[in-house]
């Protein structure tokens, strides 16, 4: 394995330093480093993270190819600075047996772009009637932790406490997509004065509050894990921080579009962004910042949910719910987190690093940049600035919001174990 030396970057925002990497290892940090051989990258100015790490990736293989595949989402993790990513199960076949979970690992295995972590599905066939086989995706070569029906909202309260008590046996997390169904027949948008005066059918906010609420007393009842999706509301963030003062064991996620794009922008009526949970108000979209600065909100999370071009180029109604976000994610987090001054560097790796891989319980990531670590590393360029262009996305599908708007940062270089997989920005 060959030697590379980064030249000059500031690990985690802090003072420049040398990282020597000697094969899948971070060999020293120091100054003035040197090693016979080695290849130099010289990055001054540069932020040195550890890889960041996504607890909520849709890759959409097997069964809808045309979106993205395995090869063409870890392409496109490592693009955006990702080293490892977890795959969501809402696939065809759902991901609800050992056997399927394992394809997903050993697919993620043969791609080499990132480390891919299966999320097996908490019911049979995300129908919410019965517990999929939790154990048995367990104990696969896949070693599956987080269990989640995302797309769907595990919605019977028997079944939620069930599943909670299931995967306390191994320390697994039940990932919740908090939508009461109910409360969201028909929904199309943020409930509010925009969807009032656009005539779109309302999404409430207490749809994800109060299976949230339910959720975290179920958790405190079991003595078990619960992890909360895409959180997107204001007053979701008070249920959180509420469980969180008492001791629970409650993570959460937001996603980069709930911290910058609001309903506003539905009046347009472009499908682009149609996405589950909507987007809400201003007044959300501060507190969610707020609640990601504070810990409230333990990680971003991409929501990465890739679409043909047929799925998105249609009326309102009847477009596909989602965006890509692997490839822009880090870019937007600089922007609403970093340049307002709420997170610091060394935030944006405990937020999309260290946390995440906590949750995951992912064992070689969410390291620190330091000697005898596993070499998984992103290289970031704080001072770029330039308009999106989904044209050059390595995602298989172009559905981002924020084509031709100007964001902040670009990764240089991803490594994984030690191995470029992105260099000055391409994929290697």
């Amino acid at each position: 394995m060959s030697k590379i030396i980064v030249r000059g970057a500031r690990i985690l925002g802090g003072e420049p330093r040398d990282v020597l990497i000697d094969g899948e290892t971070i060999a020293e940090v120091g100054t003035s480093l040197d090693a016979e051989g080695a290849t130099v990258i010289e990055a001054e100015g540069q932020i040195l993270l550890p890889g960041l790490v996504d607890l909520h990736t849709h890759l959409r293989e097997p069964g809808r190819e045309d979106s993205e595949t395995v090869l063409t989402g870890t392409k496109a993790a490592a693009v955006g600075g990702f080293t490892a990513v977890h795959a969501m199960a809402n696939t065809f076949p759902v991901a609800d047996t050992a056997g399927v979970v394992e394809q997903v690992w050993r697919l993620g295995k043969e791609s080499g772009y990132c480390d891919v972590q299966p999320v097996g599905a908490v019911t049979v066939g995300l129908e919410g009637k019965k517990l999929a086989e939790l154990g048995a995706m367990h104990d696969s070569a896949a070693g599956v932790k987080v269990f989640s029906d995302d797309g769907k909202c595990v919605d019977d309260a028997v079944i939620m406490r069930r599943a909670l008590e299931y995967v306390k046996a191994f320390d697994g997390v039940v990932a919740q997509h908090a939508q009461e169904p109910r409360l969201t027949e028909g929904a199309q948008m943020n409930e509010g004065i925009v969807s009032a005066e656009l005539g779109l059918g309302g999404w409430p906010a207490v749809a994800e509050e109060s299976i949230i609420a339910r959720d975290v007393l179920l958790a405190a009842h079991v003595g078990s894990r619960v992890h909360i999706c895409h959180l997107s509301t204001a007053g979701s963030v008070e249920i959180v921080r509420w469980a969180k003062s008492k001791g629970w064991n409650v993570t959460a996620e937001v996603t980069p579009h709930h911290l910058l794009l609001t309903d506003e922008l539905v009046r347009t009526y472009n499908p682009v962004y149609k996405v589950n949970p909507p987007l809400r108000t201003e007044a959300d979209v501060l507190a969610l910042r707020e609640a990601l600065a504070d810990g409230t909100i333990d990680c971003v999370a991409t929501d990465h949910a890739p679409h043909p071009h047929e799925d998105k180029d249609c009326e309102w109604a009847a477009a596909a719910m989602g965006m890509v976000g692997l490839e822009t994610a880090l870019s937007v987090v600089q922007q609403t987190m970093v340049d307002t001054g709420l997170l610091d560097w060394a935030g944006v790796a405990d937020r999309m690093s260290f946390r995440p891989a906590a949750i995951g319980r992912l064992e070689g990531h969410g390291r620190p940049v330091s000697a005898g670590e596993p070499a998984n590393l992103t290289l970031v360029d704080p001072a770029y600035r330039g308009a999106v262009d989904p044209a050059g996305f390595a995602s298989r599908s172009r559905n981002t919001p924020y084509e031709g708007r100007e964001l902040p940062g670009r990764v240089t270089h991803t490594f994984l174990r030690g191995r470029a997989t992105v260099v000055d920005g391409k994929l290697a």
